[in-house]
C-alpha cells in the first residue's frame, strides 16, 4: 500500500537493516553505536529451488539440508499434519496508534491532546469492556469478532522503562526478551524445541525475508517471497506424461510402502508421500504453459488491494492449512506501514482497514475449512504513539501500545486495563499495563504446548493473562 506519510529516518533504517539481515549475501547499513543487529543476523542461510517447493524459497539454519532431504521432510511432515496448533505472527512495523485503534474519546484529556486527530464521540463502535474507549472506524471487522468473543485485546501492552526506537524495541519484541545480543527469534527457539531438522515449512514467513522471529539456532525455518510459489518438477518431462510418471512413483511406492525391507519401505513410503504433497500443492501448481500458478479459490471472499500482498497472502496461508502442509509458526506483515509522524488520519485509516478486512476474512476462511480451533493469529507492533499530536499531523514514537489475540480459542476478553491518559510517563506515553513477555509466556504455554521457561527469558517471575479459552 502506497504510504502518505514521511517516515522517520530510524524506521527507515531499522526497515533495510531487516531486509539486508534477511538476505544472503546482503551487506548491512550502517548501525547506530549500542543498536541490535536483527535475530537471524549472521545465521546459515540457503536459496534452494526444492523439487516439492518451488520459487525462490530461502532456508535459514539448514546449511546440510539438501533439496532432495527439503522435500522428503516436508512430504513426511505433511503426512502427519493436521492436529498441531499454528500461531500466525502479524507484525504493525512502524509503532501502530494505540490511542487510534482504540481512542479513548470518554476520557477528558483525550481531546487536549488530540486537537485534530480525535476521533468524534460517535465515531466507530463503543468497546464493550471499557466505555472510555472506541474502536477506529477501519477496525470494525475486529470489532465484530470481538463480538463475537473471538478477540483478547491488551489495550496498553509493553514493557517497563521502554525504548523508542525502531530498532531496539521491535527487536526486544521479535527475540521475546530486554536483550540487544540475543540472535533467535522468541518463536525460533519454540521451534528449536519441537521442530524437525528436515522441514522447514514449521516456520514460515510469507514475503521476502525471514521474520526475526521466527530465526532458529538447530531447526529449519522458510522465507517464500510469493505464496504461490510451489511447483514439482520432473527433468524434461512435462503434461500427461509427467502426471502419469509421478503417478506410477506413488503406485509403485504404496506397493513397497510395508516391505519387511527397511530401505525399501522408507524410499516406498517416501513416494507415497511425495505424491500426496502433489496433490495437496495442486491448487497453487501453474498449469503447463502458463507462467501463473492458479488464482486461489476462497471459501469466502478477500478484501483487494493492488498495493500491498497481505490479503493474497492470507487466502494463501488458509489454503496451505487446507492442503496440510506442515506449518506451525507463520509471520506475516499488516498492511502498509505505521510510522506516522505526519498526515496520520488518512493513511492510518487505510493501512487499518485494509488489515482488518483482511484478518476478519482470513478467520473467517479458517471457519468455513473447519480450522479455526487449531489457529490463533497474534497481532502486534513495536510500540504505540505519543499521547499528544505533533505540529505536523502525525504523533511520534510512544511506549505502550495495543495487541490483540485473535480466533476462536481465543478468551475474546479485556487483558490489563486502559491506564487513562491522566497519568503518562515522564515522555507523556501511556504506560504499559501488561507486558509482552508474559503475552508470549502464556502463547508458548497454553497455545504451542512448551516450557515457556526455555522460550521467554526470566518467564518464571512473569504473569500469566487469561488470553486464550
Amino acid at each position: 500500500m502506497a504510504s502518505s506519510h514521511r517516515h522517520c529516518r530510524d524506521f527507515t533504517r531499522a526497515t533495510l537493516l531487516h531486509e539486508a539481515a534477511a538476505r544472503a549475501g546482503a551487506g548491512l547499513p550502517a548501525v547506530e553505536a549500542g543498536m541490535p543487529l536483527p535475530a537471524g543476523t549472521g545465521l546459515s542461510r540457503r536459496r534452494l529451488l526444492s523439487r516439492a517447493v518451488g520459487g525462490a524459497l530461502a532456508v535459514y539454519g539448514a546449511s546440510r539440508l539438501s533439496p532432495a532431504l527439503l522435500d522428503d521432510g516436508i512430504a513426511h511432515a505433511a503426512a502427519g499434519a493436521g492436529s498441531d496448533k499454528v500461531l500466525v505472527s502479524v507484525f504493525l512495523p512502524g509503532g501502530a496508534d494505540a490511542l487510534s485503534v482504540l481512542a479513548p474519546v470518554g476520557d477528558p484529556r483525550y481531546r487536549q491532546l488530540r486537537k485534530t486527530l480525535a476521533l468524534e464521540g460517535d465515531a466507530g463502535e463503543p468497546f464493550a469492556e471499557d466505555p472510555r474507549l472506541r474502536w477506529h472506524p477501519s477496525m470494525l471487522p475486529i470489532a465484530q469478532l470481538h463480538r463475537e468473543g473471538k478477540v483478547s485485546v491488551l489495550p496498553a501492552v509493553g514493557y517497563a522503562h521502554p525504548d523508542q526506537s525502531h530498532f531496539t524495541s521491535r527487536h526486544f519484541w521479535e527475540v521475546g526478551a530486554l536483550d540487544a545480543r540475543l540472535r533467535t527469534g522468541w518463536l525460533g527457539r519454540v521451534l528449536d524445541l519441537t521442530g524437525s531438522p528436515d522441514n522447514p515449512l514449521q516456520g514460515l514467513a510469507l514475503g521476502a525475508r525471514l521474520a526475526p522471529a521466527l530465526a532458529a539456532a538447530r531447526v529449519p525455518v522458510a522465507a517464500i517471497g510469493s505464496p504461490r510459489e510451489f511447483d514439482f518438477h520432473a527433468a524434461h518431462v512435462w503434461g500427461d506424461v509427467r502426471d502419469e510418471m509421478l503417478g506410477a512413483m506413488a503406485e509403485l511406492g504404496a506397493a513397497h510402502a510395508s516391505s519387511r525391507d527397511g530401505a525399501l519401505r522408507q524410499a516406498g513410503m517416501s513416494a507415497v508421500q511425495a505424491g500426496t504433497l502433489r496433490a495437496q500443492l495442486a491448487p497453487f501448481r501453474p498449469a503447463d504453459g502458463d507462467d501463473d500458478a492458479p488464482q486461489i479459490v476462497a471459501p469466502v471472499p478477500y478484501p483487494t488491494s493492488e498495493d500491498d500482498e497481505l490479503p493474497e497472502r492470507l487466502a494463501a496461508l488458509a489454503a496451505m492449512l487446507g492442503a496440510g502442509l506442515p506449518l506451525r509458526c507463520v509471520a506475516v506483515e499488516g498492511a502498509g506501514d505505521y510510522d506516522t509522524h505526519d498526515d496520520q488520519a488518512q493513511s492510518l485509516a487505510e493501512n487499518l482497514a485494509l488489515t482488518a478486512q483482511s484478518l476478519l476474512a482470513f478467520q473467517r476462511d479458517l471457519e468455513a475449512r473447519g480450522l479455526a480451533d487449531r489457529v490463533l493469529i497474534h497481532v502486534w507492533s513495536e510500540f504505540g504513539r505519543r499521547a499528544e499530536e505533533n505540529g505536523s499531523s502525525g504523533t511520534d514514537h510512544g511506549a505502550a501500545g495495543v495487541g490483540l489475540v485473535i480466533g476462536t480459542r481465543a478468551a475474546g476478553r479485556l487483558v490489563g486495563e486502559f491506564p487513562g491518559l491522566a497519568k503518562l510517563d515522564e515522555d507523556g506515553n501511556v504506560r504499559a499495563t501488561s507486558d509482552f513477555r508474559a503475552l508470549y509466556a502464556t502463547l508458548a504455554e497454553g497455545w504451542l504446548g512448551v516450557d515457556a521457561a526455555a522460550v521467554v527469558p526470566g518467564a518464571a517471575k512473569l504473569p500469566r493473562y487469561a488470553v486464550l479459552r
